[in-house]
């Protein structure tokens, strides 16, 4: 699956993208892949400061509206204003809510609608997209 054709304020090639990212953040970020669940240290990281994108730094989340979803994926209820975009992903038989940084077009996550008040919404995160910055 690739993100439909679009511009973003990053673009690289493909063997630009391979030599900055690693294999597994390159399936992920690239190619829309999944990491398996609870393999993410940032699934249980709960300091203080800022989640980026991993492909091009651009701020993402707060730690702020962070919280344990108990799926074994860094989740969050509300992203930065601005920072993501969504496709619809009608992959695995099933129509998801896709998540991508709206300046690389990296893949992130999913966004499902069984998350916590304010928001209700669930960020589900791919935590190799995601780079803590930490205050």
């Amino acid at each position: 699956m690739t993100t439909a054709k679009h511009e973003f304020e990053i673009e690289k090639t493909e063997d630009e993208w391979r030599s900055v990212l690693t294999p597994e953040q390159f399936q992920v970020l690239r190619q829309h892949g999944t990491e398996r669940a609870r393999t993410s240290p940032l699934d249980k990281q709960y300091g203080k400061g800022t989640y980026v994108c991993m492909g091009c730094d651009l701020p993402l989340f707060s730690s702020d509206t962070k919280f344990d979803s108990g799926t074994g994926w860094p989740s969050f209820f509300k992203p930065i204003d601005r920072a993501i975009e969504t496709t619809t992903d009608k992959s695995l038989f099933m129509t998801r809510v896709e998540t991508h940084c709206r300046r690389c077009g990296g893949h992130l996550g999913h966004v499902f609608e069984d998350g916590p008040k304010p928001t209700g919404q669930r960020y589900c995160m791919n935590g190799v997209s995601l780079k803590f910055v930490p205050d």
